[in-house]
């Protein structure tokens, strides 16, 4: 996949299949989208372009009154849509003097006359332009001037599985993981460095490798503990993971700690990769570290169990 940091690099092709679009977390729904966009390349021996935007349009409209956490960071982004057969990816950076551009504007400048498009596939709400003002209806209303094919999703294929990665976004601060993983068809993932940390659970035979995340404006599961798997070093590693303020040792700063079953390694200033794929409990403030020991217990029986059972 060629990536191009604005339309202006972007060098046309003979047949451009395009769509555009967000695609934060690449989830289901983009899936289909990106599933029907390789199709129609390979039937007219074309090339998929997918234009995107960054920062996210929300982090630069509404900054203030809306603190919207990424699904995906950049670089996950772009490994995703190369997965799903996106040839060219041209990402467009997002700033409110672009945020102007009108729908007529982002058309003749950028579709037409950069990318050459010969095909358009969009959702059937999605939206562009200044505004918004852009849309299906305007665009098959005068496709025959514009000169290219156009493409809808249909409302049904998409309501159908009702998936957005705004009721991600929510299952996931809830700590629905279950539901999360099933609209995205993979399991939710952070990456971070293992940093120090006081090594408490150390002491009570729980070592944990403290994570800092890598890119602060992705999104964190809601407090609690999970089963998950970390990729570390090049090896698969099961685990169970919390995240919060560890209330029990009166800790102020949220933090997310990893135990990884089987593995004494020491890994400070590794990157590590976490998929999360079950939740275990909510927070609990115990009564002191003796009774948080034994719950820990019983959440590695679970976390072990869960593995074996697959």
């Amino acid at each position: 996949m060629k990536i191009y940091d604005n339309f202006n690099d972007f060098q046309p092709i003979p047949h451009a299949v395009v769509t555009i679009g967000t695609f934060d977390g690449v989830h289901l729904g983009h899936q289909k989208i990106l599933n029907r966009l390789r199709i129609l390349a390979d039937q007219s021996q074309g090339e998929t372009v997918l234009i995107t935007f960054w920062p996210h349009p929300r982090m630069v409209l509404r900054p203030d009154s809306h603190n919207i956490k990424l699904l995906s960071t950049f670089e996950e982004k772009n490994t995703l849509l190369e997965e799903y057969g996106v040839d060219h990816l041209v990402s467009i950076p997002f700033t409110k003097a672009f945020s102007e551009t009108s729908s007529e504007e982002f058309i003749h400048h950028i579709l037409i006359e950069k990318i050459k498009t010969k095909i358009l596939v969009i959702g059937y709400d999605h939206k562009f332009g200044k505004g918004r003002e852009g849309g299906f209806e305007h665009l098959h209303a005068n496709q025959e001037k514009y000169g290219f094919v156009l493409e809808e999703i249909p409302r049904e294929d998409i309501d159908s599985i009702g998936i957005s990665s705004t009721k991600i976004r929510q299952a996931l601060e809830k700590g629905d993981i279950v539901s999360a993983n099933n609209f995205l068809g993979r399991p939710y993932a952070l990456r971070g460095e293992v940093i120090q940390g006081k090594q408490i659970g150390r002491s009570i035979g729980f070592p944990t490798a403290n994570i800092e995340i890598a890119d602060l404006n992705k999104l964190i599961p809601g407090d609690g503990s999970y089963i998950v798997q970390a990729s570390v070093e090049g090896r698969t590693v099961n685990g169970m993971l919390n995240i919060g303020h560890r209330p029990t040792l009166s800790g102020l700063n949220k933090t997310v700690e990893v135990h990884l079953f089987d593995f004494d390694r020491t890994i400070y200033g590794v990157d590590i990769d976490i998929s999360f794929l079950e939740f275990l409990r909510p927070e609990i403030k115990f009564s002191g570290l003796d009774e948080l020991k034994d719950q820990l217990d019983r959440d590695r029986i679970r976390a072990r169990g869960f593995f074996d059972a697959r």
